[in-house]
């Protein structure tokens, strides 16, 4: 079997996530995922940034009730170091709306003053540029779904993978192996901290299929690729029977990819 074969399906992944919280839902209800990605302005300073997202967050983020999880992820390795992703989860498509009445409510309850609020929101606003861009996305736990579950306040390392799907409505049990392959190797992956499949719901292209893997560390990740081939191996011992798999689950996608690593903040992780 090719290497490339077993790397796509190793570090299958994204989005948040696609939050990386959805541990408190049925394994078999769907999330709305709102992905914000904006820009920071360089050079911005970091500590300040991070102490006014702190307060925003503790006073609006986790206060707000339809928001049932979030994360703030950092550019580690991908094409722009500028980028930071807001990621923001919610039961139902209703509740985006509803949950935005409630911020600006919390806001307001949060910063009574109305200049102080103006000013540290318009302080907030300054480490970013114009720009920013926003997708919703929709959870696909049916495929299998990993929840991340710890108590840690150490730093995880958010593999992200938008693979873009074929679109051929070929049929032939693709999306049913891809569910097997998932029970079988990525769930028994002990490197594999947490795994969040999802699809586009609103955005730019409606190919997008995007998975999440969180790792404690570079090192691990590359671990999980000799443990994935492992498994896989294990799991379907005849190669040609692998390869019929393989190739089974690789129909429902055009072999186009793309990849990035952040980092979260976990003291902001809802």
């Amino acid at each position: 079997m090719k290497t490339n074969k077993l790397l796509f399906f190793a570090t299958i992944l994204f989005i948040s996530l696609w939050s990386l919280t959805i541990e408190a839902q049925e394994d078999t209800d769907p999330v709305f995922i709102v992905i914000t990605t904006k820009y920071k302005n360089l050079p911005e300073n970091e500590v300040t940034l991070q102490k006014i997202e702190q307060e925003y967050y503790d006073k609006v983020t986790s206060k707000n009730e339809l928001i049932i999880g979030s994360e703030i992820l950092h550019h580690y390795y991908t094409a722009n170091n500028s980028e930071i992703l807001f990621i923001t989860v919610y039961k139902t498509w209703e509740a985006i709306e509803k949950a935005n009445a409630i911020t600006k409510s919390l806001i307001e309850k949060g910063w009574p003053n109305e200049d102080e609020r103006n000013a540290f929101l318009d302080k907030k606003d300054s480490f970013y540029t114009t720009f920013h861009s926003d997708e919703i996305l929709k959870s696909q736990p049916w495929i299998g779904q990993k929840n991340l579950n710890t108590d840690s306040k150490e730093a995880i390392l958010v593999y992200l993978r938008t693979s873009q799907l074929s679109n051929t409505n070929q049929g032939g049990g693709q999306w049913s192996a891809l569910k097997e392959y998932t029970e079988k190797v990525t769930m028994k992956n002990p490197y594999v901290l947490g795994y969040y499949p999802s699809r586009h719901y609103w955005g730019s292209d409606s190919r997008d299929f995007n998975e999440g893997f969180l790792y404690k560390s570079l090192s691990d990740m590359e671990a999980s690729n000799a443990k994935m081939k492992e498994l896989i191996e294990a799991a379907w011992p005849d190669e040609k029977e692998r390869k019929a798999f393989m190739d089974t689950m690789d129909k429902e996608f055009t072999g186009i990819h793309g990849d990035y690593i952040y980092r979260n903040e976990p003291t902001m992780r809802k």
